[in-house]
């Protein structure tokens, strides 16, 4: 089975500037992406799918594959990540090189594992599967969750579980935005990751942290020190 692991790496990140090749524990927090993938073993190519120069030259220097660059149209806000996997695809395709399954890696997923990556491998490789992604469980019930207005007014979202006991309700689960494993013709059928028969590996929450504010680099460096240092 070839594999190939896409590692999109945008260079217009907004909430935190230049997040993609940001230091996170002495190294660019896509070299940890981009680590793990190779030390998995999986793939028969590892690549970074960039518009920016300097994050071609990093990846590069991790020992990324940098083939070619994003186009115009999947390098803005709107882009979607099915698109970004589509085009790097399509591309590969044109110079003859076909995989039986890719896996799109997030370039700021430091707290990843390459033995987290060889079992959605494996668990996609069952045949049960359109796509196999990790899991958090949310930390709090969603269905006694509040909404807040403008007055700073609160309200339940859903009024009926006001009496609910926490562990009687069903947990929720978030992406928990490392990986996610498809076949080819999943990702060029523009459907969504989630959709279909989508496999799901559930993560401790110490393995896993959304990047999207300083507070949450900030979770993500407390996360990965308690990982390296455990005493």
């Amino acid at each position: 089975m070839k594999r190939l692991a896409v590692i999109p790496a945008r260079g217009g990140s907004k909430r935190i500037p230049r997040k993609n090749i940001r230091d996170f524990a002495g190294r660019p927090i896509i070299g940890w992406s981009i680590a793990t993938a190779l030390d998995s073993g999986l793939f028969d190519t590892v690549m970074v799918s960039t518009d920016d120069a300097e994050i071609a030259a990093l990846a590069e220097v991790g020992g990324a594959s940098v083939p070619f660059l994003r186009s115009a149209a999947t390098s803005d806000d709107h882009a979607t990540l099915v698109q970004v996997m589509a085009e790097v695809i399509a591309a590969y395709a044109d110079q003859g090189r076909a995989f039986d399954a890719v896996c799109c890696i997030l370039p700021t997923a430091p707290l990843l594992t390459a033995a987290r990556l060889i079992q959605g491998a494996e668990m996609f490789a069952s045949g049960g599967f359109d796509s196999v992604f990790a899991l958090v469980a949310f930390a709090a019930p969603v269905q006694r969750a509040l909404r807040r207005d403008a007055d700073g007014m609160a309200s339940m979202l859903q009024p009926e579980h006001y009496a609910s006991r926490s562990q009687d309700l069903e947990p929720a689960y978030h992406d928990a935005g490392q990986f996610y494993w498809a076949s080819v013709e999943t990702w060029l059928s523009g459907a969504p990751v989630f959709s279909g028969r989508a496999g799901t590996i559930v993560l401790d929450p110490m393995e896993a942290q959304d990047i999207d504010t300083e507070a949450d680099w900030q979770l993500a460096e407390l996360k990965h020190l308690r990982r390296t240092n455990p005493r």
